[in-house]
């Protein structure tokens, strides 16, 4: 049995060393992705809902990017919303856009009251192509 291996984007460590996580953590041919959100380099929250959102999305792209991942082989979702009934039409133009055809990946989408000052998280888990 292989160790997990832990898994970082280039450019994008100050959340993670902030509060001592990894941003994804590869066991086997699995990547199981830590809640990313719309976070500056900074790891400030981005104000604006829609960037935000948009933004999270790219820091999912760049941690599956590290692992040889794309969006593509991502078979399981959980979104985590601070206000889903206001949010809901935001989220999925912009999930639309990342998901443009099926299959599209399990979906789960949980309604919270807190998430370190953001609004929209999203973890995921990704089948590792055998290549990378």
């Amino acid at each position: 049995m292989t160790k997990p291996q832990a898994i970082f984007p280039a450019d994008r460590h100050a959340l993670y060393e902030e509060h001592g996580y990894s941003a994804a953590i590869r066991s086997g041919d699995l990547l199981f992705v830590s809640g990313q959100v719309g976070s500056r380099a900074d790891g400030t929250p981005e104000p604006d809902f829609e960037r935000q959102v948009r933004l999270a999305f790219e820091n999912l792209k760049a941690t599956l990017r590290a692992a040889g991942c794309t969006t593509d082989d991502i078979v399981d979702i959980t979104t985590f919303h601070t206000d889903p009934e206001n949010q809901f039409a935001t989220i999925m133009a912009v999930k639309q856009e990342v998901f443009s055809k099926p299959p599209y990946p399990n979906w789960t989408a949980l309604g919270v009251n807190w998430l370190a000052g953001f609004d929209f998280e999203i973890k995921v888990i990704a089948r590792i192509p055998q290549a990378a």
